[in-house]
């Protein structure tokens, strides 16, 4: 075959490769986050109820944004 022919054949299999790849990764991430959704105030709320705390709104809060600015860096 001609070196032309190989070179389009590695350009479509690499083009093709990126495509599947992005497809899997989309994928998997949103049956990752059905499964683990992310923390929200309401976890937060019942995670402090199960250690026998009542939280105030200002310490959901509080936790909120520990756990954002933790996420962040």
């Amino acid at each position: 075959m001609q070196t032309w022919i190989w070179i389009i054949i590695v350009i479509a299999a690499l083009i093709g490769g990126v495509a599947i790849g992005f497809y899997a990764a989309r994928q998997y991430m949103m049956k990752y986050l059905k499964e683990n959704p992310p923390i929200n105030e309401q976890m937060i709320r019942v995670m402090m109820a199960q250690m026998g705390r009542k939280p105030s709104e200002k310490q959901v809060r509080q936790m909120m944004s520990q756990m954002n600015k933790f996420q962040d860096k």
